[in-house]
């Protein structure tokens, strides 16, 4: 017969309630790395690479177009003669000075607003548009700001109108083939537009509005000047509509 000798008790084989309070331990610890790993942080996300997993924190997607004011380096240059004026800036008691961009998509929302305001206004107030082409995310804004200068140049200030309503209109299918069909339908000279397309003429004439702009406070697109207010962003037209007539 063998002697009943005491042996080493096992780590798993001890007393039932340390046994139950290890396993409650271990669950919490577990539910907590999977809680890190599955970005339960507060917007922590993962991050794989070389077979290890860290945290890293998840940036929020933020719209470039849809702008804030800064504060202001320069007041907004005066309006002269050589603006794209839409109504008589000499009867006008209120100005929008729009800093804009053809392929922005909260452009060509914030374009009927003020459209429609020139309708319900009439004299009372006058539309300048300026360029702010956001050249870094979209491709078309810069060759479609010269196309409007270049239909201006051509045809004067109401053909300059027509094709930034155009170009509002065929947003999504900005290309020189539009700008070339756009100009055709307000009557333009064919070759002496598609020159003025590749000649580079406007170039700094639209970078400069661009900076002069961003010194006056603008960050992004559509940023509207209210007689030297900045309506930062498409806003919803009963908004700027309360604007105006407070300033009549």
């Amino acid at each position: 017969m063998e002697e009943n000798t005491p042996r080493e008790q096992g780590f798993l084989e001890g007393p039932p309630k340390t046994m139950f309070a290890f396993g409650i331990a271990c669950g919490i610890a577990v539910s907590a790395l999977l809680f890190v790993l599955v970005g339960g942080t507060g917007g922590a996300g993962i991050l794989a690479g070389s077979g290890s997993a860290r945290v890293v924190d998840a940036a929020p997607v933020v719209q470039p177009t849809n702008n804030a004011a800064a504060p202001a380096a320069a007041p907004v240059p005066e309006v002269t003669k050589d603006d794209w004026i839409r109504g008589d800036i000499g009867k006008a008691k209120v100005v929008m000075i729009e800093y804009s961009d053809y392929e922005c998509p909260f452009c060509s929302r914030h374009h009927p607003t003020l459209q429609a305001l020139m309708d319900e206004f009439g004299d009372d107030v006058a539309w300048v548009y300026r360029h702010f082409p956001l050249t870094s995310i979209h491709q078309q804004a810069m060759p479609a700001a010269i196309a409007a200068e270049c239909a201006g140049d051509l045809g004067g200030n109401d053909a300059f109108w027509e094709m930034s309503d155009a170009l509002f209109e065929n947003q999504t299918n900005l290309s020189q083939a539009t700008y070339e069909k756009l100009a055709a339908d307000i009557g333009l000279n064919a070759g002496k537009f598609a020159s003025c397309l590749t000649s580079g003429d406007f170039v700094d004439r639209i970078n400069q509005q661009q900076s002069t702009g961003a010194s006056a406070g603008v960050t992004g697109t559509p940023g509207t000047f209210i007689n030297g207010q900045l309506i930062p962003g498409a806003v919803p037209i009963d908004q700027v509509r309360s604007i105006v007539q407070s300033l009549l």
